[in-house]
């Protein structure tokens, strides 16, 4: 399209025009030049000059011009001094700078919107959190809400890390597949299963103990073993002379086992309390008679022998511990199928304590070691005073903890207010640095603002928490985390399956009796 060409020429003014005509003259040529480069200004130009003022731009799109435009990064502007809280409502797009890019991927901090990585072991060491104290944490939440699938997917990607894994009891068989998965092996116990475990085994002396001081150590943790399987038979505490008879009987079965060349078994504890002359005669000089003492000891230990539990823990090992596996689990869904969980609580005594025991190499490594269905073990002190020391020593082992428990309430049921089992069980809660809690029933909420010290914003979030989304306390500081699964994991860790399996369907042949059976039954 040709471009109209416009222009705009002086006139001539004659010399004896008057001003006034001089002036028009003037005013005539400025509006016909402006008309002129109206008339030669580009399409687009003339249609802006036809909008509405209201309408049009305030600068052009290059910008304001002037010194002025703030182009060029040269903004100045004057200084101004406030306090932090000042800053932060007057520019709210403030978040947490999370715990840093190093450690195990979470999923998505909702705040942030950035991922959200944690190791405990990293954070413990470099120091950059403060009141960060150890590597143990507590998870709890209610049922469906993701908790299990978090605890698995922590040790998925640990063992990715280069971190080794173990669960000392698996109390209903979920980690079992997981384990097999990932290149590691599962131990199962149960009546009638090949399993065995001795729990009075001895684990192998560290390079860095002398021989003297490792052998106290095996008999101190024999005697808490003993001393807590017959606690939760006999569900008292123990007199002295029972401490005594105890003593007695596992320096009696060990002298024997080392001039043999074998190793103590349970059973042979539970014939030498059924022995009183032989007690007796170890005692020596002292007052007294071992033989009404150790009674009940004998039929408590009797239990494991010959009893409901009998061919788990009486025979030696039948599974030696691997420290190189990246991953050992304990299966011990066959126990505690009726009400009285008694015989799993027994089971998971003595199998937590031939872990620990091999666990207690500090050279061993980093390691994971995680408790699942925790809430089972909260009513029994001997449980909780091996789960202490558990915690303890995590720092000086190499080992994060995991407690795994449905609401926080669970840790007030371990006794009455100043009780043993109330102050153990709330000492495992002070010594965890990690805090994860998913959704929990609103009847539950001032329990866990009470234990964990949740202020309100804190509170009203946990009760609105949706599936997968936790909060994450971390040595006092916050973050509202939503855990992403990888879909291979979600096929892994899916406890939902037989609620989402379809139904058996009938064959021809039952199809067929099916109008048959309905009329036996009417």
């Amino acid at each position: 399209m040709p471009r109209t060409r416009a222009s705009a020429s002086h006139l001539f003014i004659p010399r004896k025009a008057s001003r006034a005509e001089q002036r028009a003259a003037r005013a005539g040529f400025a509006e016909a030049r402006r008309q002129a480069r109206r008339a030669g200004a580009p399409p687009k130009h003339r249609a802006e000059e036809r909008l509405d003022p209201e309408l049009r731009p305030a600068y052009p799109l290059s910008g304001r011009p002037g010194s002025s435009s703030a182009r060029g990064g040269k903004l100045s502007l004057p200084a101004h001094r406030m306090t932090t809280a000042t800053v932060s409502g007057a520019y709210p797009f403030l978040a947490e700078g999370g715990l840093g890019a190093e450690g195990i991927f979470i999923g998505r901090d909702v705040h942030a919107e950035a991922a959200f990585c944690y190791d405990p072991f990293s954070l413990y060491s470099s120091g950059r959190i403060e009141g960060f104290t150890n590597p143990n944490a507590v998870l709890a939440g209610i049922i469906g809400m993701g908790k299990s699938a978090l605890a698995k997917s922590i040790a998925t990607r640990a063992i990715a890390h280069g971190y080794r894994v173990y669960v000392p009891c698996d109390p209903k068989g979920e980690w079992t597949a997981m384990a097999q998965a990932l290149g590691g092996c599962s131990i199962a116990l149960g009546p009638g299963l090949p399993g065995r475990l001795n729990p009075l085994d001895a684990p192998a002396r560290p390079a860095s103990v002398s021989v003297g001081d490792w052998s106290a150590e095996v008999r101190k943790r024999r005697l808490l073993l003993l001393a807590g399987l017959a606690r939760t038979v006999l569900k008292r505490d123990l007199l002295p002379m029972e401490h005594t008879a105890l003593d007695l009987a596992l320096d009696l079965v060990v002298a024997e086992a080392d001039a043999n060349g074998t190793v103590p078994l349970l059973g042979q504890i539970a014939h030498a309390l059924g022995s009183p002359a032989r007690l007796d005669q170890a005692l020596g000089n002292h007052a007294g008679h071992m033989g009404p003492a150790a009674q009940d000891l004998a039929h408590a230990l009797r239990r494991l022998v010959h009893g409901d539990l009998s061919g788990m823990f009486d025979a030696p090992s039948t599974v030696a511990f691997d420290p190189t596996t990246p991953m050992l689990s304990i299966d011990l869904s066959r126990l505690g199928g009726s009400g009285d969980d008694t015989a799993l609580v027994l089971a998971m005594t003595c199998a937590s304590a031939w872990m620990e025991s091999a666990l207690a190499d500090p050279d061993g490594g980093r390691r994971w070691v995680i408790y699942d269905e925790a809430w089972r073990v909260m009513r029994h002190i001997g449980l909780l005073e091996r789960m202490q020391s558990q915690w303890k020593l995590s720092r000086g082992l190499g080992i994060a903890n995991l407690m795994v428990i449905h609401r926080l309430s669970d840790l007030l049921s371990a006794g009455d207010a100043g009780s043993r089992g109330r102050v153990l069980a709330e000492g495992l809660l002070a010594d965890c640095s990690t805090r994860i809690i998913y959704r929990q029933e609103p009847d539950q909420l001032a329990a866990a603002a009470s234990l964990l010290g949740l202020t309100g914003v804190e509170t009203q979030a946990v009760s609105a928490l949706t599936k997968g989304r936790g909060l994450w306390k971390v040595a006092g500081r916050s973050f509202i985390t939503q855990h992403i699964l990888h879909p291979a994991e979600r096929a892994l860790f899916d406890t939902d399956a037989r609620m989402s399996a379809k139904g058996a369907e009938f064959t021809k042949t039952e199809a067929s009796l099916l109008p048959l059976r309905l009329r036996e039954v009417q």
